[in-house]
């Protein structure tokens, strides 16, 4: 248990090392109006602090940083989010632009939490197997080619490129995407096979000919797994960092942004509300010494999406979890008015 005195000193220290990123010794903080103690006094509450594990101390330096242990405490117990009392109006401002598109939305919305908070940014979009079809066009690119372009709910568009069955002729594809958008519009993508094979290709087998071939490469076009979206903003502000001073860290960290599966994985398994991951909590190699904070937005019909911020341990967590509240609340206000709307 921590006296008054310890939680005192602890947040000073992790305040000040936020805005420094250098570590922080007693005599420094004596001298700070918010601490009336001696040097010497403040020098034996961190050595209690360093000997609980809330403190690290360097190699290079006599000072002190905080642990993760630390942090974690600081998180749970020591700040409180600031209070934005009319909101960040992000999302208003992008549909007082004109910008109405979802992935617009979400797109620019990470772009701007990126330059709010100078770490990267990451949204993840709503499970597509939850999204539903709003139309569908297949466009012959030749005699033997075309491209099926799906279009769904909330605003995802998917292009496939296939090569025609022998026999299919430009009227058999028009009767399709006719046969398509009337049976399909409305369903789910996961049950896109369902209706394929109990609706569709009874309906192609009256209208259509060569049916046998169509009706496989039509189940094979539309099963193919639904990709999960990812929205980055700001990859290069990780850079600007302090603690990315070496080439194996920004190797290692570019990496991990190129596995977008890995990431999807790790803003899934996020709780709804906010969560604060820090460090090795992470369960991350390449993220151990960053601190990732995820929220939740809601879109609508059951459907839910996660913003992310990444940024060092060493992070402004007062000012990013209020930050993620606003845009959190904003998202789910704005995004179900849109679809609502698009419903």
């Amino acid at each position: 248990m921590l006296t008054d005195r310890q939680l005192m000193i602890l947040q000073v220290i992790i305040d000040d090392f936020i805005e420094s990123a250098k570590p922080v010794g007693s005599r420094a903080l004596s001298k700070k109006d918010t601490l009336p103690y001696s040097a010497a006094t403040i020098r034996n509450e961190m050595a209690d602090l360093e000997e609980s594990g809330f403190l690290e101390k360097t190699h290079t330096s006599s000072g002190r940083v905080p642990s993760e242990k630390g942090y974690r405490y600081y998180v749970d117990h020591l700040i409180g989010p600031e209070i934005h009392q009319h909101g960040l109006g992000i999302i208003e401002r992008l549909t007082n632009n004109g910008i109405y598109e979802f992935e617009q939305i979400v797109q620019t919305a990470a772009e701007a939490l990126s330059k709010l908070t100078n770490y990267t940014s990451i949204i993840l979009g709503p499970e597509m197997f939850e999204a539903t079809v709003k139309q569908i066009q297949v466009l012959a690119l030749s005699d033997q080619s075309a491209v099926a372009i799906l279009v769904t709910n909330t605003g995802h568009v998917e292009h496939r490129s296939f090569t025609l069955p022998k026999g299919v002729s430009s009227s058999d594809i028009e009767k399709l995407v006719n046969i398509l958008n009337d049976r399909l519009q409305g369903v789910p993508l996961y049950r896109i096979p369902e209706v394929i094979q109990n609706e569709v290709a009874s309906l192609m087998m009256k209208y259509m000919n060569g049916v046998d071939s169509s009706i496989n490469w039509i189940r094979t076009l539309f099963t193919q797994e639904q990709a999960v979206k990812l929205y980055f903003g700001g990859k290069a502000n990780i850079l600007m960092q302090p603690e990315f001073n070496d080439v194996d860290r920004i190797r290692s960290f570019y990496s991990l942004m190129e596995r977008e599966d890995e990431i999807v994985n790790l803003l899934k398994n996020s709780n709804q509300g906010i969560k604060v991951s820090i460090g090795h909590e992470n369960g991350v190699e390449e993220i151990k010494d960053l601190s990732l904070i995820t929220a939740s937005y809601h879109i609508g019909g059951g459907q839910m999406g996660t913003i992310a911020l990444l940024g060092p341990t060493r992070m402004e967590y007062k000012k990013v979890l209020s930050l993620m509240e606003s845009i959190s609340k904003e998202m789910t206000g704005a995004m179900g008015k849109w679809y609502s709307d698009k419903s």
